[in-house]
C-alpha cells in the first residue's frame, strides 16, 4: 500500500498500480456513445412561395416559350440538436454529434406555370402554348437526420 504521494514515485509496483487505475477511471468516464436529444427540436415541414421560370427548345435548340409562375412547394426548416463533447476514445479529442433538418419523403407534384411568353416576350394566348406542365418533387416529411447520411 502507498501512504503518501512520494512513496508512490518510489515505489514502482506502486505507481505502476496508480497509472493503471488512472487509466481506467479516465477509460470509463468517456461515453461510448452520444444520445441524440430531440427535446427542443423544430425541424418540421413549410409551406413556401417560389416563382419558377422554365424555358423550352424546339428540336433544333432555339428557345420556344418562357413559361412563369409564383407556386407553392414545401420545404424543410428547422433547429435539430448537435453536440460536442470530450472523448478519449477519437482521434481530434471530441466527439461530433451533428443533426441537420432534411426531408425524409419526398412527392412529386404537377404544376401549371400559367405566364407563357414566345422568344420576343410576347404573351402565347393559344390553349397548347399559353400554360405549361411541370413537375417537381418536394418534401412531405422533415426530421433530423445526423448529417452526412444520404436520405434514399
Amino acid at each position: 500500500m502507498c501512504h503518501s504521494f512520494r512513496s508512490a514515485l518510489a515505489t514502482s509496483s506502486c505507481g505502476i498500480v496508480l497509472c493503471c487505475v488512472l487509466v481506467l477511471t479516465v477509460s470509463f468516464a468517456a461515453p461510448t456513445s452520444a444520445q441524440h436529444n430531440q427535446a427542443d427540436e423544430t425541424c418540421e415541414t413549410l409551406p413556401s412561395e417560389i416563382h419558377l421560370i422554365k424555358e423550352e427548345y424546339d428540336e433544333l435548340g432555339r428557345l420556344y416559350r418562357t413559361c412563369n409562375g409564383d407556386v407553392t412547394v414545401n420545404k424543410c426548416e428547422g433547429k435539430c440538436n448537435s453536440q460536442v463533447q470530450p472523448s478519449v476514445i477519437t482521434a481530434t479529442g471530441f466527439l461530433k454529434e451533428c443533426y441537420c433538418c432534411r426531408e425524409s419523403f419526398l412527392r412529386e407534384r404537377q404544376l401549371q406555370l400559367t405566364h407563357c411568353y414566345d422568344p420576343d416576350g410576347v404573351r402565347m394566348t393559344d390553349h397548347e402554348s399559353a400554360t405549361m406542365e411541370i413537375r417537381l418533387k418536394e418534401p412531405v416529411d422533415c426530421k433530423c437526420f445526423k448529417c452526412g447520411e444520404m436520405v434514399r
